[in-house]
């Protein structure tokens, strides 16, 4: 332990174990320590007991479940945009080698009631029950506009300086009923709220195409891939990328105290009585509690049932999103499944989470529309946890802590946090230009 790094990581959640591969790589002299004697931290993955032990204590789960090893419940379950940037960010690392993923079979939203697929593209939006006849040619034509969208060729802005005007704008150009703009913001650009409304035309722009691009990747139903075995393999393929460039990791080391010089500044980090000497610390919330501040608090439901989600398709994995305007809440609700397709359940049986951002301190009742969709289920877990952001100076203190989870089921939110992350460890932006095909045949398997 009593050595100098460069910078010493606590906690093996997603973002701390993407940040860890990522800063060894750049050939960083890495110590990575977790208070826990397993891995992913609030991100883990369990089995059938573990869940058990953490919801209902010491009762045993019913053997008409199956086995508990055949389980591995992620705790944040997101699913990973075929071309969004974490899958960017495994090629880059080449952390692919260590993981194999599967498409995702269903992306739906909800509308009015019922379940719809989600239209991507000019030939799905013709076809889509979502909208009605002339809907459906106008929403054709803003699918055309985006599939043939390229950034850096201005004869494709058709005269508009995306940079200038809003979404809103771009959007009134189209005559998009208020419905078919719900989904297109919440279900495709994968905004949380209707902010996106009123910021530049470009982002909004870029993350449909991303959205029809990833659809179209893998010819799956959804724009979606999952890991098999679920996400708890993300953390443990960034450990053994960090360890293959010199990384350190340490498990089970209790109260990890970080300690500042008289400036302020981080010096290292105690642990059983010894020092490890560093110049910058990288963590969770949990690790500097002081130093973060609440903004929210997330509420969920997790499911186990022996069917897939009904109206999806039978789709053995699959996201719906509830966009908040269908339900007249502030934030959006979403569903998430999988299931033994993906090797995260025996056969048969399907793990379904429902999860959105508190509103008020009653889960059940907060849930329900989402639990609803969801049928009969053969047991169900609730909880909520609270979200927290830094709220100090990381330049004067040297240490970088991640953001909470959000409830979103996709990875969009939680690799920006990481990538800003980066940007101010490093004082460099992460060059994520890769080619996209190296990680097609693990996702074909």
């Amino acid at each position: 332990m009593d050595e100098e790094y460069d910078v010493i990581v606590l906690g093996t959640g997603l973002k701390e174990c993407i940040l860890s591969g990522l800063l060894s790589v750049d050939g960083l002299k890495v110590l990575h320590m977790d208070k826990n004697d397993y891995y992913g931290g609030e991100s883990s993955s369990l089995n059938l007991i573990q869940l058990w032990k953490r919801f209902r204590g010491n009762d045993q789960p019913p053997e008409e479940l199956g086995t508990s090893k055949e389980y591995n419940v992620d705790m944040i379950p997101k699913f990973a945009m075929a071309n969004g940037t974490l899958v960017r960010v495994l090629i880059h690392t080449d952390v692919t080698k260590y993981l194999n993923f599967k498409a995702v079979d269903g992306s739906f939203v909800y509308n009015k009631g019922k379940i719809y697929k989600v239209p991507a593209t000019d030939v799905e939006a013709l076809k889509s029950p979502l909208m009605g006849l002339f809907e459906k040619r106008r929403a054709r034509k803003f699918f055309l506009y985006v599939q043939d969208f390229e950034e850096t060729d201005p004869k494709t802005h058709e005269g508009m300086d995306l940079n200038k005007i809003t979404a809103k704008e771009f959007i009134a150009k189209y005559e998009l009923e208020d419905d078919t703009i719900d989904f297109i913001g919440h279900a495709l650009a994968l905004c949380t709220d209707d902010n996106y409304l009123a910021q530049p035309a470009m982002d909004f722009i870029k993350r449909v195409k991303l959205y029809a691009e990833s659809l179209a990747r893998f010819q799956a139903g959804s724009p979606y891939i999952y890991p098999l075995y679920g996400l708890g393999e993300l953390p443990q393929a960034f450990a053994r990328l960090s360890a293959v460039y010199g990384g350190t990791y340490m498990l089970n080391k209790p109260q990890c105290k970080v300690e500042f010089d008289d400036g302020g500044k981080v010096v290292g980090v105690t642990s059983e009585g010894e020092t490890a000497k560093c110049k910058k610390v990288v963590c969770d919330p949990s690790y500097l509690p002081d130093k973060v501040q609440k903004v929210g608090k997330v509420a969920r439901a997790i499911c186990i049932m022996s069917h897939p989600i009904p109206n999806t398709n039978d789709s053995h994995s699959a996201q719906v999103i509830l966009p908040q305007k269908q339900l007249g809440r502030k934030s959006d609700m979403y569903l998430f499944c999988c299931s033994y397709s993906h090797n995260v359940a025996p056969k048969g049986k399907y793990i379904a989470f429902v999860s959105t951002e508190a509103e008020t301190d009653d889960p059940e009742s907060e849930l329900k529309p989402g639990v609803d969709i969801l049928g009969a289920v053969d047991e169900i877990f609730y909880e909520t946890y609270d979200r927290f952001v830094p709220s100090h100076d990381s330049a004067a203190d040297n240490c970088f802590i991640s953001k909470s989870y959000d409830s979103t089921t996709h990875f969009e939110s939680t690799v920006m946090d990481v990538l800003d992350m980066y940007s101010k460890i490093t004082g460099k932006v992460i060059d994520l230009s890769v080619d996209l095909s190296a990680a097609s045949a693990a996702a074909e398997e």
